[in-house]
């Protein structure tokens, strides 16, 4: 090891990073493995989909927002419509946040989906619609939460863009004013 390297980035929140895969795995492992010791499909269901939830739940509001620094969440508005509502760290701390935490965020985010994806094909082939059903809560599930934080980091982004527009812009407003000021 060269001295003069520097030390390689370790997880910051290790425990937040194992929960955050722990649910995922679990959800996929038991349906995955389930049919080798039950013979009831609605006990597979219940656990599995019990499990997709745990993961849903724990992303959105733990590991989404101690490991990228965001968090969202969709409500009804008084005329029935559906409004997305994002939290973000501010830009700053979004910088400071911890690479690896991010990577294995993100990339277990998109791959979780992928998987359920490929079972649902599994499903599919075999005719098997009951095991589909399972499959496919799973997939929404998966799917809400990459939607969820991607509009959430868009709207990160754009919210810096507009804060360092307005700061850009006062800056320059205050200078020409103190500039005719002078005159």
């Amino acid at each position: 090891m060269d001295p003069n390297e520097p030390p390689a980035e370790n997880y910051a929140n290790p425990r937040t990073c194992l929960f955050h895969v722990l649910f995922k795995a679990g959800a996929l492992a038991f349906y995955i493995l389930s049919s080798l010791f039950f013979n009831s499909f609605v006990i597979i269901f219940v656990v599995t989909v019990f499990l997709a939830a745990l993961d849903f739940w724990v992303v959105k509001n733990v590991s989404g927002r101690i490991l990228v620094g965001l968090r969202w969440w969709n409500e009804i508005d008084d005329l029935g419509e559906s409004v997305w509502k994002f939290e973000s760290l501010d830009q700053e701390s979004l910088a400071r946040m911890n690479k690896k935490d991010s990577w294995l965020f993100w990339w277990t985010l998109y791959l979780t989906a992928v998987a359920w994806t490929v079972l649902g094909i599994f499903s599919l082939i075999k005719l098997q619609a009951d095991y589909l059903l399972v499959v496919g809560v799973c997939l929404t599930l998966s799917i809400a939460n990459i939607i969820g934080f991607t509009k959430c980091r868009k709207d990160a982004k754009k919210q810096f863009q507009r804060f360092a527009t307005q700061t850009i812009a006062s800056q320059f407003s205050s200078t020409l004013q103190s500039a005719f000021s002078v005159v």
